[in-house]
């Protein structure tokens, strides 16, 4: 059951959906689930058609992510499922879109997930307008947070998700948290129209962190729900401290959130290696040559 208390909303990080119902089953609730082409790739249906050595079609591979979002869809039917779209450093504004509009006909409450590059704000900015909801994915700056910002303004709350990975921001010595803590500052001004996603979480500290300093959702995988669950699902107040170590702090940038979108300098490396990742990890589930 929900503690009375709690208000992040709780996401799974994953593409399988026998971990969603454990998750489930030990927390007594579950917000929404968050998936990607890399969790997708670790799905054991696929697993096992890769070590089979009979990987999907190009057609294939959209029907099997169709079907485990409906089945995730009917698992959650109160809350939100994430869907990517593929996307690479080259890929326009114009394929984004078509996939997009085409994933958001599979369930009721899709969040349609799009990078935080020029190509990826730019059809943010078209898709809210429609009324579409979006989650904006691999955000490692106050300057991609500020523009997303700005490219989907005038959005309903709820309808914007944005998504700092702090877990890939710890890999090259930074303190990812401290991200988190910049942009909620930087946002409380604002209308309230994007919700601050913790994205990435490695560690029962970072999801403790997280609930902390009032993330508005958490995205974490299956083990450490599981593992929050067994502790009897902590609360820390604002007090909590959270101490890494060998981590440089990354200080807070005074942005304005009335500025153009594309005039924020957005550009970010970690930005372009995740999609590198994500649109590999597609590609190793399709037989290329069929």
């Amino acid at each position: 059951m929900r503690p009375e208390s709690l208000k992040t909303r709780i996401f799974l990080d994953g593409a399988d959906p026998e971990e969603t119902r454990q998750v489930i089953k030990a927390l007594g609730f579950l917000d929404g689930q968050t998936t990607n082409p890399s969790l997708l790739a670790k799905n054991p249906e696929a697993q096992a058609h890769k070590t089979q050595g009979n990987k999907f079609s190009a057609t294939a591979i959209y029907q099997f992510y169709k079907e485990l979002c409906q089945e995730l869809s009917g698992l959650l039917p109160e809350g939100s499922v994430s869907i990517e779209v593929y996307a690479d450093e080259t890929t326009p504004v114009a394929p984004m879109l078509e996939q997009a509009r085409e994933f958001d006909t599979w369930i009721p409450n899709a969040h349609i997930k799009l990078p935080t590059t020029t190509a990826g704000l730019e059809a943010a900015n078209v898709l809210t307008g429609e009324g579409r909801r979006v989650n904006m994915t691999l955000v490692f700056s106050q300057a991609q947070a500020a523009a997303v910002y700005a490219a989907t303004k005038g959005a309903a709350r709820g309808a914007v998700f944005l998504s700092p990975f702090i877990g890939r921001l710890d890999d090259r010595g930074e303190n990812g948290m401290d991200l988190i803590k910049n942009i909620i500052r930087m946002y409380g001004p604002g209308d309230g129209h994007v919700e601050v996603l913790t994205a990435s979480v490695r560690s029962m500290e970072h999801f403790l962190c997280a609930l902390a300093v009032g993330s508005d959702i958490i995205t974490a995988p299956y083990k450490i729900l599981m593992d929050w669950a067994e502790a009897g699902l902590p609360i820390p107040g604002p007090a909590y401290i959270y101490e890494p170590s060998g981590l440089a702090p990354i200080a807070y940038e005074p942005l304005n959130l009335d500025g153009r979108w594309r005039d924020y300098p957005i550009a970010h490396p970690l930005t372009d290696a995740g999609m590198a990742k994500f649109s590999a990890d597609w590609n190793s589930l399709i037989d290329m040559e069929a």
